[in-house]
């Protein structure tokens, strides 16, 4: 029995494996048959020479159009459809005759139809909420070419993904699709015209057939969204135009007259509007790359001739970006002054033919001319540009620091690391004056990781200061920068997702009150000591002090668009300058404040001089008033920093409002310090002030510390093993390197044994009075 059964057993195994199985192909992705279509067109392109080998390729492509993909296309763009059917018919013709312009053109006419029919049928799927299938033909697209100052963006894809997950609704995600395809095909079609323009100069006839086409196709694409803005009858006249631009083409001949009727009917035309955000990030990037320029080219000649080929070329590249930014703008720039755009237009020409002339060495510009001429269009721009558009873009502060990040790679690649530090400065700056304010309100745990990385931080990757400072291969400088641009992506991505007013509102008291603090300690130490009656009368020009502070706080929020983009410059050694010498005014404090015994002789000495120091009051009322106006100036102006990039982000009502909150919170906190002060003995007064004192140098010292680290003024030994939240850092100053600690240590000693060593002079002061008195009372 048991052998029978391994006999059956053995049967139908063999039975399973010999018979046959259906093999189920998976299906290609409409893209993936897109790209297949255009691969076998570019075959026979290649093999034109062989006429059966380019014969077989287009009749694959003519195979490969058919199916689910020609349909589906069909049914969603019957005229694309068309397009592409004439292309392949007109393609094997070409081969037919070897035609190669020809062939060159019927690919470009197919390529066009199919990105035209993927189009349509990804936004009618959107329009009946079909994620799915529009997901699927979404990849029937070109992208914008990536360069230094334009990457290609997600956004359609994003939406089509949020769609899915039903995040956002259909006319949504239909706007996105629309603004980002339509701005790729509308970048494309200036390449090719301008291409074009390159081919016929350099008599490559089979590019400038296939340019011609594709600039057609592409218009197409573009019509719908011209035909609104312009309405059918200038359609009918750009058609035409295109028609006869890619005639002349295709039979070699003169275009020019073509083309200047192809770019008059495109001017001013934009398919998909900018959006406000991005009308203020391309005037950014303008006004950013151009004032660039000079400075790059500054650096690059001398004496007439050119020092430094790649400071020319990257004076070359800014002006680029700022024409590309230029373009994109010049169509709402026309509306506003059409003369003043003309002339924009003209310098951005004309620079460019400059900067050319210097790099062929045909004419060695001098660099004041460049200046000065650069200088006169920023004039007009910032004439020209609307106020709001001139506030700043995060985004576009991204891109130029991107950009430079770029020419220091180039110049380390070049062995030129002094170049490779200008530019990393340059970078750090444009973060500065730019980014930094609002990361400081909104994402202040951003900044130590960006700090490390563009300065002297020696954690996984090392600061590119550092690694430039002392040469390091471009292998490991290259390693750091990608870790910076993570660093940069995700601060880009915490200042790009908006805040609620009550967000932003709860910063700015956050903001006012943590200053507004400091500024409550710091008085009431320095009152401390007037606290006697007949000293009282002090604290009036220190009070006094403190309220020009406050009153210059409020000047210095007024002006403090242009006054903190100037200070700003300066970057972080204006704060380490600034860090030192207050620590240095606080220890003076504090050795004053606890060795009394130099007060008590000066008070004394009061008494037996009064006139000759009555002579001196106004210098001594002139001292405090001072000490009180620099005391609470400080925290004043730092909060206007902060304050800005809130302004910027809720507007002034909203960050008005939680400055009110924290003022409130500040004022209760120093009634609270002051009557404490009042009602305490005096002895217990002076150990209470004495610890505040001792408090406030702690944290400025860290601080100070970590900055000057930043600058690498400071060697910076990290402490691994000592993991601290960032409110350690902000509120107390402390952060995990053993210099910075050290230093608070120091710190802490110096105050103790400063109190120490008072409360010893006391003692020894008081010890030796004790005989005195006695022989004057036995001789009494």
């Amino acid at each position: 029995m048991k052998q029978k059964s391994v006999l059956l057993l053995i049967f139908l195994g063999g039975w399973l494996l010999l018979r046959p199985f259906p093999i189920y192909a998976q299906s290609p992705t409409p893209a993936q048959t897109a790209e297949q279509i255009r691969s076998a067109l570019f075959a026979a392109q290649m093999g034109l020479a062989e006429a059966d080998t380019a014969a077989a390729k287009v009749a694959a492509a003519q195979a490969a159009y058919g199916g689910d993909f020609a349909a589906t296309l069909a049914a969603a763009a019957p005229a694309a459809d068309q397009q592409v059917q004439a292309g392949l018919a007109a393609a094997a013709t070409a081969v037919a005759a070897t035609d190669a312009p020809a062939l060159a053109a019927a690919r470009a006419q197919v390529w066009t139809g199919i990105l035209a029919g993927g189009y349509r049928v990804t936004t009618q799927a959107i329009a009946a909420s079909d994620a799915t299938l529009a997901r699927q033909w979404l990849p029937v697209r070109e992208f914008r070419q990536a360069t230094r100052f334009s990457r290609p963006n997600a956004d359609a894809t994003l939406a089509l993904a949020a769609l899915g997950r039903g995040e956002i609704a259909a006319d949504e995600a239909l706007l996105a699709v629309e603004a980002d395809v339509l701005d790729t095909y509308q970048a494309r079609l200036n390449e090719a015209l301008q291409e074009l323009e390159t081919a016929v100069a350099n008599q490559f006839t089979i590019r400038q057939a296939e340019l011609a086409a594709l600039a057609q196709g592409y218009f197409a694409i573009l019509a719908p969204a011209y035909g609104a803005q312009r309405g059918d009858a200038a359609v009918t006249q750009a058609n035409a135009a295109l028609a006869a631009l890619q005639t002349a083409a295709l039979h070699n001949e003169a275009i020019d007259a073509e083309m200047a009727e192809v770019t008059a009917v495109l001017h001013n035309f934009r398919a998909a509007p900018l959006s406000p955000d991005d009308q203020v990030r391309r005037a950014g990037q303008l006004l950013r790359f151009l004032g660039l320029v000079p400075v790059e080219y500054e650096r690059g000649v001398s004496g007439g001739t050119v020092t430094r080929e790649l400071e020319i070329q990257e004076a070359v590249t800014f002006r680029d970006g700022a024409a590309a930014a230029f373009t994109d703008l010049q169509n709402l720039l026309d509306e506003i002054d059409p003369a003043q755009t003309a002339a924009a237009a003209a310098y951005l020409q004309q620079l460019g033919d400059q900067l050319n002339d210097t790099a062929t060495r045909t004419t060695i510009h001098d660099p004041a001319v460049i200046a000065a001429g650069t200088e006169e269009t920023l004039a007009l721009l910032q004439e020209l540009l609307p106020a709001d558009w001139q506030k700043g873009s995060n985004d576009g502060d991204f891109d130029v620091i991107a950009s430079l990040l770029d020419q220091m790679e180039t110049a380390v690649a070049a062995n030129e690391y002094a170049l490779a530090e200008s530019a990393r400065l340059e970078a750090y700056a444009m973060l500065e004056i730019g980014p930094e304010a609002r990361l400081i309100a909104f994402a202040p745990q951003a900044i130590p990781p960006l700090e490390d990385l563009f300065w002297n931080g020696q954690g996984d990757f090392a600061g590119l200061a550092y690694l430039i400072r002392n040469e390091a291969p471009l292998s490991t400088i290259q390693a750091s920068r990608a870790a910076l641009d993570d660093a940069l992506a995700e601060a880009q991505a915490a200042l790009t997702s908006g805040s609620a007013p009550a967000v932003v509102a709860t910063n700015a008291g956050i903001i006012v009150f943590r200053e507004g603090l400091e500024a409550v300690l710091i008085l009431a130490s320095l009152m401390a000591s007037f606290k006697a009656a007949e000293r009282r009368h002090l604290r009036r020009p220190m009070w006094v002090g403190a309220g020009l502070a406050f009153v210059a706080s409020i000047i210095t929020w007024i002006v403090a668009q242009e006054l903190l983009t100037t200070l700003a410059r300066y970057g972080e050694r204006l704060e380490a300058v600034v860090s030192l010498i207050a620590i240095a005014v606080l220890l003076l404090i504090t050795n004053w404040f606890f060795h009394k015994v130099y007060w008590t002789g000066w008070m004394a000495n009061f008494h037996t001089q009064k006139q000759r120091l009555l002579g001196a009051q106004a210098s001594l009322w002139l001292g405090l008033m001072t000490l009180g106006f620099t005391s609470i100036y400080r925290e004043g102006f730092e909060s206007v920093l902060f304050l800005q990039a809130l302004v910027l982000e809720g507007g002034t009502a909203v960050v008005l409002s939680g400055v009110a909150l924290g003022l409130l919170g500040t004022f209760l906190v120093g009634v609270v310090v002051f009557a404490l002060q009042a009602r305490l003995p005096y002895r217990k007064m002076l150990i209470f002030t004495g610890i505040l004192i001792g408090f406030v140098l702690l944290v400025m010292v860290g601080h100070t510390a970590h900055v000057w680290q930043v600058v690498g003024w400071l060697p910076l030994h990290p402490i691994r093993a000592l993991q601290l939240p960032h409110w350690a850092g902000t509120w107390l100053g402390i952060f995990p390197t053993w210099e910075g600690l050290a230093l608070q240590l120091a710190a802490a000693v110096f105050v103790i044994g400063s109190y120490f060593l008072a409360e010893s002079v006391q003692s020894n002061k008081r010890a030796a009075a004790r005989p005195k008195r006695k022989t004057a009372v036995a001789e009494q």
